[in-house]
């Protein structure tokens, strides 16, 4: 039994689906405690319990503690199993967590599977569909995954509603990755999207975008969506030869337009400013498939809490080495291997501790 602190680095929920997927995929029990225990709002909240029942019907487990607001939850795990699955998170919480918390463990189980997801798509607080389908999956596909995500409606917080189906096939064959060079960067792109709302804040939108990024008129969209509730959602593409990086901006009630997007607009420039192609979010995502795949070697923009916290959970059920560096201060080298080959390592006294 993997005995798991959930307070521990950044102390939130991520900590917890990473033990549901490696769980899963290794057929190793665990035991986590303090759960969420660097949040605010400790323990299982709807979206994450959600995704422990959902890897727990996948996989045939056995728990104990899998209840709205557990700090405590045993997960013994059974094979994982194909089929046709449907999941309600039943709030604005985000499918796409669910989603994180059972994918891995699927790609690598050679089965094919057809997840219906309900819940919220467009998340301040989670990764939204446009960075799912333009930034996750094009890389998890590079690695030789065989997978698709459709958006079939639009959930906003705090209404959600929304629908996401994803499709995972046996993958024919891995291949270890390596993501070193960005290359030359593409005029950016936006999309506009809201729900419920006048036409005239998307487009004041608009206008802001033009005047702080430069994007050009003709590359930014502006659709109306349907909604259970009403939304907003800005999202920028910054892409490049090697890739497709997503920042996205999220309408607030009593927050203007300048001020929302000027915070995108800094995202925006600390991704154009760094040479790595791979962005702070993704480089997160990625250590669970590397890991349990093929391994590889790419730079990132910056090395999150929640990266170094991930690396450390990865590492007590997985023999294998992932090794951060920084190169400047804009990019840092990660490497992930499979097995005894040795990489840098990571300081263990900095994930003592969970957030405030």
């Amino acid at each position: 039994m993997i005995e798991i602190d959930g307070s521990m680095g950044e102390g939130g929920g991520q900590i917890l689906r990473s033990c549901l997927s490696l769980s899963m995929a290794t057929q190793q029990p665990f035991r986590i405690h303090r759960i969420r225990g660097g949040r605010r709002r400790p323990g299982l909240l709807r979206q994450h319990l959600t995704g422990v029942l959902a890897a727990a019907e996948i996989c045939g487990a056995d728990l104990k503690g899998a209840e709205l607001g557990s700090v405590e939850l045993s997960f013994h795990p059974g094979r994982v199993r194909g089929g046709e699955f449907r999941f309600a998170v039943g709030t604005a919480g985000s499918a796409h967590l669910v989603l994180q918390a059972i994918l891995p463990a699927l790609l690598h189980a050679n089965v094919a599977a057809q997840l219906r997801l309900e819940g919220g798509t467009h998340n301040p607080s989670a990764p939204p569909y446009p960075f799912v389908e333009r930034t996750f999956l094009p890389r998890l596909r590079q690695l030789g995954y065989d997978l698709g995500v459709e958006l079939e409606r639009h959930g906003f917080y705090p209404a959600g509603g929304g629908g996401v189906v994803a499709e995972v096939r046996p993958a024919p064959r891995l291949q270890e990755s390596s993501w070193m060079e960005r290359g030359a960067l593409s005029p950016l792109r936006a999309e506009i999207v809201y729900a419920k709302m006048p036409r005239e804040i998307p487009e004041r939108q608009a206008q802001i975008l033009s005047k702080k990024l430069d994007v050009p008129s003709d590359e930014i969209r502006i659709a109306e969506v349907e909604s259970h509730g009403p939304g907003n959602a800005v999202t920028i593409d910054v892409a490049s030869e090697s890739g497709v990086e997503v920042v996205t901006a999220f309408g607030e009630s009593g927050v203007s337009s300048e001020k929302i997007l000027r915070r995108a607009a800094n995202q925006v420039r600390r991704l154009q400013k760094s040479s790595a192609p791979i962005g702070e979010h993704l480089a997160d995502q990625l250590l669970l498939p590397l890991a349990l795949g093929p391994g590889g070697v790419f730079r990132t923009s910056n090395v999150s809490r929640h990266t170094q916290t991930n690396a450390h959970v990865i590492k007590q059920f997985l023999d294998v080495s992932i090794g951060i560096e920084a190169e400047d201060r804009n990019v840092h080298r990660i490497e992930v291997h499979p097995g005894s080959k040795e990489a840098p390592g990571i300081a263990e006294e900095s994930l003592q501790g969970g957030e405030a």
